[in-house]
């Protein structure tokens, strides 16, 4: 899901307190490939399951890939993990799905991997607590 969108998602800035953004580690890997340290097998290395949710599922973005520097080629993919889905998360499609799976009584947690189903560069790039909605007065 965009920054953007978190709000229409459930998930307002306030409620996010437990946020963790992988920037730095996103940055010290693409160091570590600009300097030759890291080979392309290293850094592009997408599941075909995430290359096939980046293509079908994704959601688009304005960048372009880090490794490749094709343009808008990145997206976000979402996944969904908590008490009673599957072991391997559920993608989420859209920003209405992840606010019905907010209404849920267990905690979960989201995911976001950012793709370029082009190269297949991949990296983790933020995990959020999915806050309970209130109904709206």
């Amino acid at each position: 899901m965009r920054q953007k969108s978190d709000a229409a998602a459930g998930v307002s800035r306030d409620c996010r307190a437990g946020e963790i953004d992988f920037r730095l580690a996103r940055n010290a890997v693409l160091s570590e490939f600009r300097k030759g340290r890291l080979g392309r097998n290293d850094v592009c290395d997408a599941h075909p399951d995430l290359l096939r949710a980046a293509r079908n599922v994704g959601d688009p973005t304005a960048e372009a890939c880090p490794i490749c520097e094709k343009e808008r080629a990145l997206v976000h993919v979402s996944y969904v993990f908590g008490t009673g889905l599957p072991a391997s998360g559920h993608t989420v499609s859209s920003e209405a799905e992840l606010v019905r799976m907010a209404r849920r009584a267990q905690s979960l947690s989201c995911y976001v991997v950012e793709v370029c189903a082009s190269c297949g560069w991949n990296h983790l790039s933020r995990t959020f607590p999915v806050a309970k909605t209130r109904p709206a007065r």
